[in-house]
C-alpha cells in the first residue's frame, strides 16, 4: 500500500489513521474492506455517526433517488420540500411521542457548532456569560464547545486562554461529594467567586470521558437544581443520543426535559454531516441570522436523516439497542 501522498502532503493533524495504517476502499454493514481485500469489524462506527452500518440499502436508495432526480442540494437555509418532510417527520415520530416541545435549529453541520449555538443562545436569553460543565467532558473542538471540554491535551490547541466555564467535579470522580450541593454551594456563597451560570452542559453518558453512566437520580436532582435556580439545562447527546442508549435521547430513562439538546453524528443518518439544535420555544429569541453557517440544513444530510429516522423506527433499533446492551453487560459480568 502506497501512503506517500498523505505523508508528504496531509497535516500532521491527522490522527486515527495512524492508529490504523491501512488504506480502506470499501465498506457494507458492520464491515470495512482494506485495498489488498482484508476485511475488518467496524467497531468505531464513526465515532458513533454510523447507527445503520456502512451503505445501509434502504438510506442509500433514498439519497441515489434524490440525486437522480437533481434535488436540491445546498439551499443555504431557504424553504424546501425536503427540509419540510424532515421537520414534521421528525416533530411528529420523535418528538410528540415523547411529549417534548422543542424548536428545531439547524446550524452547521457538526455536533461542536450544535453546541456552538446553544451556548450563545443561553447566554442571550439568560444576560449570563458563565456557564456549568462537567470535569471529563468533551462538547467539541471550536472554542466555545472547547471551553466547556476538559483533556489538556484538546485545550492545549486551543492557543488562546478559554474562559466563562466552571468545571464542576462529575459524580463518579469524588463519590463522596454531593456535586449537586457543591454547585448550589458555588451560586450561594459570596465568596465562592464564581459567577451565577446561564446553563449547566452535561452529557448524560460521558464518552470521551471513559464511559460513565449518571445515575437517573442525579440526572434528575441536577434538573431540579437548574429549574430552582434559573439556569439552563443543555443536554449534549451527540455521541450517546439517536438511540445508542436503547432510546433515542439518552435522558429518557430518567423523565427528564432539558431546555436545549445538541444532536449530531448519527442524526445524520449514513455518515453524512449534520446537526441540530433543539429548544424550548419561549427560548427562540435569536434574530434573523445571528447564528449563521453556509452549510446549515444540508439537503443530502435531510434525506439521509429522515431515511435513518425511518429505520431506527421500522427495524426497532431502539429495543434491538437494549437487548444487546443486556447480553454485553451479562458478558462483562461474567467475565469480571
Amino acid at each position: 500500500m502506497n501512503f506517500e501522498v498523505f505523508e508528504k502532503y496531509e497535516s500532521e493533524v491527522r490522527s486515527y489513521c495512524r492508529k490504523y495504517p491501512t488504506l480502506f476502499t470499501r465498506a457494507k454493514g458492520s464491515y470495512m474492506y482494506d485495498e489488498e481485500g482484508k476485511k475488518y469489524i467496524d467497531f468505531f462506527c464513526g465515532a458513533g455517526a454510523l447507527n445503520y452500518g456502512h451503505n445501509n440499502d434502504y438510506i442509500k436508495e433514498k439519497l441515489v433517488k434524490y440525486l437522480m432526480d437533481d434535488g436540491i442540494i445546498h439551499s443555504m437555509d431557504m424553504f424546501t420540500p425536503t427540509k419540510r418532510d424532515f421537520i414534521d417527520f421528525f416533530q411528529k415520530e420523535v418528538l410528540e411521542k415523547r411529549g417534548l416541545n422543542y424548536k428545531i435549529q439547524f446550524p452547521g453541520p457538526t455536533g461542536t457548532n450544535a453546541v456552538e449555538a446553544a451556548l450563545k443562545l443561553a447566554r442571550k436569553v439568560k444576560k449570563r456569560n458563565n456557564v456549568f460543565a462537567l470535569m471529563g467532558a468533551f462538547h467539541g473542538m471550536t472554542l466555545g464547545a472547547l471551553s466547556l471540554t476538559t483533556d489538556k491535551g484538546s485545550r492545549g490547541g486551543a492557543g488562546v486562554t478559554l474562559t466563562d466555564v466552571t468545571h464542576i467535579p462529575a459524580p463518579y470522580m469524588y463519590p463522596e461529594l454531593d456535586t449537586v450541593k457543591y454547585m448550589e454551594n458555588l451560586i450561594l456563597d459570596d465568596h465562592s467567586g464564581v459567577e451565577k451560570p446561564a446553563a449547566l452542559v452535561i452529557e448524560t453518558v460521558q464518552a470521551e470521558g471513559g464511559i460513565y453512566v449518571f445515575s437517573e437520580k442525579w440526572l434528575q436532582d441536577v434538573r431540579a437544581f437548574c429549574d430552582k435556580y434559573d439556569i439552563l439545562l443543555i443536554v449534549d447527546d451527540i455521541q450517546v443520543g439517536c438511540s445508542r442508549t436503547g432510546t433515542f435521547f439518552s435522558f429518557e430513562r430518567a423523565g427528564i426535559v432539558p431546555d436545549m439538546v445538541c444532536l449530531s453524528k448519527s442524526i445524520g443518518g449514513y455518515g453524512l454531516p449534520f446537526a441540530l439544535t433543539l429548544f424550548k420555544p419561549e427560548l427562540d429569541i435569536w434574530s434573523p441570522g445571528e447564528h449563521n453557517g453556509t452549510f446549515r440544513g444540508q439537503q443530502l444530510s435531510l434525506v439521509a436523516a429522515k431515511a435513518g429516522l425511518e429505520v431506527m423506527l421500522g427495524e426497532k433499533v431502539e429495543e434491538h439497542t437494549r437487548e444487546m446492551g443486556k447480553i454485553v453487560e451479562e458478558f462483562l459480568e461474567k467475565e469480571i
